[in-house]
């Protein structure tokens, strides 16, 4: 009996263990690998992104996501291609569909702002882009293939008085007559700490049409890892629905990875994300965040071959973005 009972205990020792290995090996390989590069340093504007891995909601959908940060050195698309990422965060779409006529076959999947959260930034006595016409213009070289042709059409503006952008706020605090780009939750906060009044003006405001925090990848990533790419897209979009309840979560990683990231800037810049609605703008407002609507992916595509910043005849717009993962997501802001 003695005998019995020690095997029978053996046994179910045996079998107990069995299944907790069973379950170990089953919970690694529900976490899939995925990694994600942003644009920038890690800041608010990164931050739904962030609090899907800070609360476990990638986790959740099965996968174990790296956010690696970019910044104004690394060329995002590039390591795309060589495959030392999965998906991209794209300043805008119309970069993507630049990008795509270059040869890499790149689509946007998702686009996380409504609006482009891009201003030129000028001193308090300019009150609208018209009175930019005696300025000097700091803008970045990719500015020239962006929003340039459109606000040089729309206001009268001109290359003469461009001058490259540093992403330096100095010279522009030094000199009443520069005016220089930026994004409306990061480069204000800075010249206004600085004691220096100015005014802001938000391009999406007066009708630039693209989309911007974008998530980006090639054409195998969505042939090859579409439940993958389908949970991340997901999870982003509660992430960030999440990041604008309560971001705490978020801002502790963020620091994390960019320790000059300072409490007032995080708080600054999540409250111009409420205040302007750049998440929850139309279309998002009814079909939920990080949507792409047929409607307005043209639009952007009209836009540059409107300012000849592509050749229509080398790029297809039905290849540069799809609907796919973002149109029954519906979770709204």
């Amino acid at each position: 009996m003695a005998q019995n009972f020690i095997f029978k205990r053996a046994f179910l020792y045996l079998i107990s263990g069995a299944v907790v290995s069973l379950c170990t090996l089953n919970s690694a390989r529900a976490q899939e690998k995925f990694t994600y590069m942003t644009n920038w340093y890690a800041q608010a504007e990164h931050g739904g992104f962030y609090q899907a891995v800070a609360l476990g909601i990638y986790k959740k959908y099965g996968l174990d996501v790296t956010i690696k940060m970019g910044g104004p050195q690394v060329n995002t698309m590039q390591l795309m291609a060589a495959d030392q990422t999965d998906c991209v965060m794209s300043s805008s779409d119309l970069q993507v569909i630049q990008v795509r006529e270059g040869g890499l076959p790149v689509v946007t999947v998702a686009a996380m702002f409504q609006k482009d959260p891009q201003v030129l930034i000028a001193h308090a006595d300019v009150k609208g882009f018209e009175d930019m016409k005696s300025k000097t213009i700091l803008i970045s070289s990719l500015s020239h293939r962006g929003y340039w042709p459109w606000l040089k059409a729309k206001y009268g503006l001109t290359d003469a008085q461009t001058k490259p952008y540093t992403f330096n706020v100095q010279p522009f605090i030094a000199d009443p007559n520069i005016v220089q780009q930026g994004y409306l939750t990061s480069e204000p906060f800075a010249i206004q700490k600085a004691g220096v009044k100015a005014n802001a003006f938000m391009f999406s405001d007066f009708g630039y049409p693209g989309y911007a925090v974008t998530i980006s990848c090639l054409e195998k990533t969505i042939k090859n890892r579409q439940k993958a790419l389908a949970a991340f897209v997901k999870g982003s979009a509660e992430g960030w629905k999440s990041f604008l309840l309560d971001p705490t979560p978020a801002n502790a990683l963020i620091k994390k990875d960019n320790p000059s990231m300072s409490d007032e800037q995080l708080a600054y810049s999540v409250a111009k994300l409420k205040e302007m609605k750049i998440l929850s703008s139309g279309d998002a407002e009814t079909m939920g965040i990080g949507i792409i609507t047929d409607k307005r992916a043209k639009a952007s595509f009209d836009y540059l071959v409107a300012f000849k910043l592509i050749d229509p005849a080398k790029v297809e717009l039905s290849k540069t973005y799809t609907t796919e993962f973002v149109k029954d997501l519906k979770i709204l802001p």
